[in-house]
């Protein structure tokens, strides 16, 4: 059995499972200052003799292991979470191998291998909620370079009638600043949840998540792409999503089927958690080499 912490921005939610996703134990823990979580992660894996531990955390976060900030959550809005060596603490708590990556690649691994991208060698998995995040596997593996992609954060064109600043604290109205679920309420005066029957909320959040897609495609051309998290509850945003694609797209380039090929997670909320799982896998295979 392998341990999974898929660490958000509002939960923590760490569980017991396998290499096949098949999960055997899972709880859900608060995110509120790391030496409160952390101290109650431990306290659950303690239970189990694990082999290997994966971590899909919230960013930005070091994923370069020759830097000697490695396995450090950095830049983070989350202040009380800025620069917190979460991989030692974890190693130093089981001194067991550690798989450490986002929480945007772990569901996009999860769902390559597992999910609705299960057979092919690219997906794109994009969460939409408390924030925006992406992640990427590209002929077969998780998509990093000078770090991991930072998707979320990418400039859209304002559109004429949306007088919204946007609240991202580094770019103000870059996706996230204007499409993440906490610029919804503040646009609108009220949570998503109850703003279902106003249609022109998720016409302008389509508007946006379908210029994200456009520069997705062209640059990566991703053979599925999933979205998911809280805001994409919402079935009607698939449906401007698409509209908007195929208006921007203007046939410059070919594209398949949408309903078939932008979808909902084929794990539906347990991507993270379950590419967690894979992440620990990973870990482990390259510790036994």
């Amino acid at each position: 059995m392998l341990g999974a912490i898929e660490a958000g921005g509002t939960k923590f939610v760490c569980a017991v499972g396998d290499k096949e996703g098949n999960i055997t134990d899972q709880i859900q823990i608060p995110t509120t200052i790391p030496e409160e979580t952390i101290s109650k992660v431990i306290q659950f894996f303690k239970r189990y003799d694990l082999p290997a531990i994966g971590i899909g955390s919230f960013g930005p976060i070091d994923i370069n292991i020759q830097s000697p900030t490695y396995g450090f959550i950095t830049s983070t809005p989350k202040t009380a979470w800025r620069d917190y060596p979460f991989v030692q603490m974890i190693q130093e708590a089981f001194e067991v191998p550690v798989g450490f990556n986002t929480d945007v690649n772990a569901a996009a691994l999860g769902e390559a291998k597992l999910g609705a991208a299960q057979g092919l060698d690219s997906c794109l998995y994009i969460t939409i909620g408390t924030g925006i995040g992406a992640g990427a596997v590209v002929q077969g593996r998780l998509l990093e370079g000078l770090s991991h992609p930072e998707m979320g954060h990418i400039l859209v064109r304002r559109r004429s009638d949306d007088t919204y600043e946007g609240r991202c604290p580094y770019h103000h109205d870059c996706l996230e600043g204007l499409a993440a679920g906490p610029a919804i309420e503040e646009r609108w005066g009220d949570k998503g949840a109850n703003l279902i029957n106003r249609p022109e909320v998720w016409d302008l959040e389509g508007y946006y998540i379908a210029q994200a897609l456009m520069q997705y495609i062209l640059i990566l051309s991703p053979k599925k792409i999933i979205l998911g998290g809280g805001v994409m509850h919402q079935q009607q945003v698939f449906t401007a999503v698409k509209n908007y694609l195929k208006e921007l797209v203007n046939d410059y380039v070919i594209l398949p089927d949408l309903s078939d090929y932008i979808v909902s997670p084929g794990l539906g909320d347990k991507a993270g958690i379950t590419g967690s799982l894979l992440l620990a896998w990973d870990s482990l295979s390259r510790y036994e080499k």
